[in-house]
């Protein structure tokens, strides 16, 4: 009897070229397209945590960047090159700089700056071809930053300036990826040193984002969109693609289409009502959306449904905002959690520090984060947005139990005493 091996599942890889040749990959090279539709300079998208943000930022890097490897047989069997010369012509174009925060998470501002500016040095190393360039009018900044002799005031200046220094040897402008560019500022709100991190972080994006001639796009991940006032000051090119918009809203996280997909591949087409209940329930604008890190393990696992969610990470910053909740919300989410629904204002641009103040904030980052979802959502005679909130699936409803209000109450109980 002949065994057909089937693609293992790439769990804790985002190596796009290795996960697309070696793995069970889901396409979502389309977004490249819809990307290059839309011609935003600046583009940020939020979503929750292991909803393949990483994966897509690697994907992007791939196609755009030059390289003397031919990487476009990373895409000639995908969506994007069925769409023609409009948008093949961009793949190998230009010169990339890639930077993830991702693991930026300290507890302290002394240990997190080092490993920041680490983050920029590397990526100075890796474009190893400036080094001896004589194309580049200031190589002793260059020089500068992988000696590591630079100072914060050349910190501040250097994703511009490497723009600069990759367009002057190309002679190309440059696609600027930042990927989870706000995991440094919720640690630094969960840890005390939130005016640090904001500092750092404004006037790193200030001067790289700002009328910055030398990109050809900029795009960045991350969880929240942090108001204006805070990083993006003075910043008026920056689209935002949240949660609650139609656009993009098939790019991150399964669709159901391609879930079942994936259960007919390897032979478990008959538990796709349980991968449903478990794992479906997200919108992202119109579209239906299965949590991606969940399926993926519940199929690795011999479909043993489980909160695989929960174990990735912490809920810190979640405690971290209920600690200062008053108790009507707090029924609000019992409310939720035993089914019901609730009727919020939605802001997606709220900053750390108010998250904890009105109960919208809080409803806001729950949704942002993942642990709601909005079942519908209409615009007030004000022009807010206003969502009809509920918990999105049984693991979540886990999550709920098993963290979210033991904790509520202990907090409680403890304002009482």
């Amino acid at each position: 009897m002949e065994v057909i091996s089937k693609l293992p599942l790439p769990l804790g890889s985002t190596d796009y070229k290795e996960i697309c040749k070696n793995y069970y990959y889901i396409d979502k090279t389309l977004l490249i397209k819809e990307l290059l539709d839309e011609r935003a300079a600046i583009s940020l998208f939020t979503r929750p945590r292991r909803f393949g943000k990483t994966l897509n930022m690697n994907m992007l890097k791939t196609f755009f960047e030059k390289s003397a490897e031919d990487t476009s047989v990373y895409f000639k069997d995908k969506k994007i090159w069925q769409q023609g010369e409009k948008y093949t012509q961009y793949q190998g174009k230009y010169p990339v700089i890639f930077l993830s925060f991702k693991d930026a998470n300290k507890y302290t501002w002394a240990e997190l700056y080092p490993r920041l500016i680490e983050t920029i040095r590397d990526e100075y190393i890796r474009h190893s071809e400036l080094k001896n360039s004589n194309k580049i009018s200031d190589p002793d900044f260059y020089k500068k930053i992988v000696s590591g002799n630079a100072d914060t005031t050349d910190y501040a200046m250097s994703i511009l300036r490497l723009s600069q220094m990759l367009r002057e040897h190309y002679g190309e402008h440059v696609v600027l990826l930042i990927d989870e560019y706000d995991t440094p500022i919720q640690a630094g709100y969960i840890h005390g040193y939130y005016k640090e991190v904001i500092q750092f972080a404004r006037d790193i994006l200030s001067s790289a984002l700002k009328d910055n001639y030398n990109l050809a796009y900029g795009i960045l991940t991350g969880i929240l969109r942090v108001a204006k006032e805070s990083i993006f000051s003075g910043l008026n090119n920056v689209r935002v693609y949240s949660v609650l918009d139609r656009k993009f809203s098939t790019h991150f996280g399964f669709t159901a289409a391609e879930v079942a997909e994936m259960a007919r591949y390897y032979e478990a087409a008959e538990k796709l009502d349980e991968v449903r209940d478990w794992y479906d329930g997200y919108k992202f604008g119109p579209t239906e959306i299965y949590n991606p890190w969940s399926v993926l393990n519940y199929f690795s696992n011999d479909c043993q449904p489980q909160p695989y969610w929960l174990q990735t990470s912490s809920n810190s910053i979640i405690y971290e905002m209920l600690d200062n909740i008053q108790e009507d919300t707090y029924e609000s989410l019992r409310q939720v959690i035993d089914g019901g629904k609730v009727t919020s204002l939605v802001y997606t641009n709220v900053i750390y520090p108010e998250l904890g103040d009105r109960v919208e904030n809080i409803f806001s980052l729950l949704l942002m984060a993942g642990y709601l979802k909005a079942v519908k959502t209409t615009l007030t005679p004000f022009g807010d947005t206003e969502c009809e909130l509920c918990i999105p699936n049984r693991e979540l409803k886990n999550v709920y139990y098993r963290e979210i209000i033991a904790h509520l109450s202990q907090s409680i109980k403890n304002r009482q005493k």
